[in-house]
């Protein structure tokens, strides 16, 4: 995990999403509004907000742009190894 000092939310979006990459992102602050503001703006698969690394085998978990190649885990994660068939029948 890297943290930078910043003085505005701006200017850590701006850096934030500046990356080619887009795995994880964290958000650490009392302010819930905030959060959530930010949380909405990054462009990253996965956002922590005050806590980092954590998963659970039902929320999927991938990155945006130039990271990973999907969604693991959940039933997201799920469809990427699944290919689905529709089929119309009818039959007298």
């Amino acid at each position: 995990m890297q943290i930078l000092p910043f003085r505005t939310t701006e200017e850590v979006l701006q850096r934030a999403n500046a990356s080619k990459y887009g795995l994880a992102a964290a958000v650490f602050t009392r302010d819930l509004d905030k959060a959530m503001h930010t949380v909405r703006r990054l462009r990253a698969g996965t956002v922590w907000v005050n806590c980092y690394d954590t998963f659970d085998a039902s929320i999927p978990f991938g990155g945006y742009k130039c990271s990973g190649f999907g969604r693991e885990l959940g039933e997201y994660g799920l469809s990427n190894y699944t290919e689905i068939k529709s089929v119309s029948l009818f039959h007298k």
